[in-house]
């Protein structure tokens, strides 16, 4: 590895010159002169990114909807018998889609999060978490809380244990059926829906703060279609079906959240009003009350409305708690924890193949729900990711699977088993009032009914306000090319197709309004089911080239190559140190490093030569000019020196070289 001098050179200038030039021709291949390895990330505000409404994914995703809106007005019968085909037929063909993606989420993750990738920040190599722990933590919880929880908190188990759960050897109405239908519950409220937020989630976070990509869904695709078309008209269709999923997904939840309180407002005040005119005016209250937040720019008010929200829920449950079957509860939290992480797969396994009761089971209640945490996943992976920027993958994995869910368990514990004790003592919560009675039925059982159940109600108005206030936020995103700050014009347009898509799915239910809510919003996840099954492809792809991992794939080859070496040159008495190799025992000599996929992702970077190299000890450092220090790939730890101790020297200074 010697170059002769030429007789014009003092001696060792020719080779040191004919390395640098070597050196400087390969570095030269790099953005920037970086080499990919030593990038420490590249965050969106690096990017001069230009925002502003995308037209296409705008003007088609609107007209669609108009579209929607009025057939759902005009034709309501005909809407309600194409959605209830459509459902059987989604059901029944593709039921088994949606439990295998659900299921392939909580795996993704748990290999993303604590495989070798585990260790990849959602951000810059050196930055810190934006929010402390604990912040981090009330937040992810506030994430999980929302009108879902307060509907179902109740209902759900209650359903289970009238009904039973095909499979399940707990006899319906009985004290076993009391611990089934609450881990039943725990199936379709726990790991899955928050495995399937946190793909979305740690996938725009990943893109957004580490490859400095617009927080777009469309973007995590690059990896996988290239920039151009993840850009173009494929990306703005993943793009148009994210938001049509967002958009049903969350008017779903304003819609159950309608009913809830116009059955609050019944049992309450003993007003009722026949058919939908109650409902419909309703949504249309709060929507005007979002439409009014989201054109007053009150953003910091929205926000401490949610978190005051947060307090009263958590207010709520504490006083059910207290004034509940306290005992009963406690006894209670051991035995569906352990349950349920007992019969997971069991749970997992339960499909149409196990006959007709089973598939009719899992069509009405764990389809729709897998369906449901989809079409919501654009919405909660965004605000999951703004939030968890700093934070590793093994981190994000740990604690975004196993705090939310564990609250929502434990919140469906002390409703559901509260509700469930009250059933059993002689009381029929879903009676003649429904699933959306059932919450106030369990209140007006404990001292204060009437109280608790005005709380109950102000509780679910807010949900609905600051949920439609976030969706419209997250679907103004999307439509704007990733802006985090959409005009308020675009948030205000969604927030009234909210509204107006709620409207038309109570219609299309006729007399069972949440029939039609649950038929249309598993019709609308499909197209988007499909988006997430290659967004984990793509996303993995992408983790695949992080210049962590390919520093990690550069120390295993020269740590290996160099030991090989050193035996066989010096057997025990030799140590490391890196020098120029060439050949085949260059650390890089399989790894392209100038290839596109690994280098064109930070291409075009303003400053992208002074973010930093990488020092011995992984942290970043720059040089007296600002410039980082570019690796070469003929580079290799070479074998020499003594294997006594390492670092130690022989007698007469430096180890000699091998």
């Amino acid at each position: 590895m010697s170059t002769t001098p030429t007789p014009s050179s003092p001696p060792g200038q020719g080779e040191r010159g004919a390395t640098a030039q070597r050196q400087h021709r390969r570095r030269s291949g790099y953005p920037g002169g970086v080499h990919p390895a030593l990038v420490p990330g590249v965050a969106v505000e690096d990017r001069n990114l230009r925002y502003g409404t995308d037209r296409v994914v705008l003007v088609v995703t609107g007209a669609l909807i108009a579209g929607f809106v009025a057939w759902g007005l005009l034709s309501t019968e005909s809407l309600t018998a194409v959605s209830s085909t459509a459902l059987t037929w989604v059901t029944t063909n593709t039921g088994w889609f949606f439990t295998l993606l659900s299921t392939a989420a909580v795996i993704f993750m748990l290999v993303v999060g604590f495989g070798r990738t585990g260790r990849i920040p959602l951000g810059l190599d050196d930055e810190q978490p934006e929010f402390a722990f604990f912040s981090w933590l009330a937040m992810l919880f506030a994430a999980g809380m929302g009108i879902g929880l307060m509907f179902y908190g109740a209902s759900e188990p209650l359903s289970h244990f009238g009904a039973g759960v095909p499979g399940f050897a707990a006899e319906a109405g009985t004290e076993e059926m009391t611990v089934r239908a609450l881990v039943q519950t725990a199936f379709h409220w726990g790991l899955n829906p928050w495995a399937m937020y946190a793909v979305v989630g740690a996938a725009i976070a990943y893109g957004t703060f580490r490859r400095g990509r617009a927080p777009l869904i469309s973007r995590i695709f690059v990896p996988l279609l290239g920039r151009k078309r993840a850009e173009g008209g494929l990306g703005r269709l993943i793009d148009v079906f994210a938001i049509f999923a967002t958009l049903f997904g969350t008017a779903a939840s304003l819609g159950i959240g309608a009913l809830q309180i116009s059955r609050g407002l019944e049992i309450v005040t003993g007003w009722s009003a026949t058919g939908n005119a109650a409902l419909v005016g309703i949504i249309a209250v709060l929507t005007a009350a979002f439409v009014v937040s989201a054109v007053s720019g009150v953003a910091r008010g929205i926000r401490y409305l949610s978190n005051t929200n947060l307090v009263l829920a958590l207010v709520l449950a504490l006083f059910v708690f207290v004034a509940g079957p306290t005992v009963l509860i406690l006894d209670l939290v051991p035995a569906v924890f352990g349950t349920y992480l007992q019969d997971y797969l069991r749970m997992t396994g339960h499909t149409g193949a196990w006959g007709a009761a089973t598939a009719d089971f899992t069509g009405a209640w764990t389809v729709f729900y897998w369906a449901w945490w989809l079409s919501w996943s654009p919405f909660v992976g965004m605000f999951i990711a703004k939030i968890s920027r700093g934070r590793t993958l093994r981190q994000f994995v740990t604690v975004v699977l196993v705090v939310p869910s564990s609250m929502c368990v434990l919140w469906f514990v002390v409703m559901g088993g509260t509700a469930l004790h009250v059933q059993r003592t002689g009381t029929d919560l879903l009676g003649a009032g429904g699933q959306e009675a059932a919450l106030f039925g369990m209140l007006d059982a404990l001292p204060w009914g009437a109280l608790t159940s005005v709380l109950a109600m102000v509780i679910i108005g807010i949900f609905f306000v600051t949920s439609a206030d976030s969706a419209s936020i997250v679907m103004g995103t999307l439509s704007q090319r990733g802006n985090p700050e959409p005009h308020r014009g675009v948030v205000t347009f969604w927030g009234l197709c909210l509204g107006a898509i709620a409207v038309v799915m109570m219609l299309a239910g006729g007399d069972d309004a949440l029939a039609g809510m649950q038929n249309l919003v598993t019709v609308s996840a499909l197209p988007f089911a499909i988006v997430v099954s290659f967004l984990m492809v793509a996303f993995y792809r992408d983790l695949l080239n992080d210049p962590a991992l390919i520093r990690d794939r550069f120390a295993r080859s020269a740590v290996r190559k160099a030991v090989i070496h050193g035996i066989h040159q010096h057997g025990d008495d030799f140590a490391l140190r890196v020098e120029h190799a060439p050949g085949n025992r260059a650390a890089g000599d399989e790894f392209d490093s100038h290839a596109p996929a690994i280098t064109e992702w930070y291409r075009g970077t303003e400053g992208i030569e002074s973010l930093g190299g990488q020092r011995p000890d992984g942290t970043h450092r720059r040089d007296g000019a600002g410039s980082v220090h570019p690796a070469d790939d003929d580079a290799t730890a070479s074998g020499a020196g003594s294997g006594d101790a390492e670092g130690q020297q022989r007698p007469g200074g430096g180890a000699p070289r091998g």
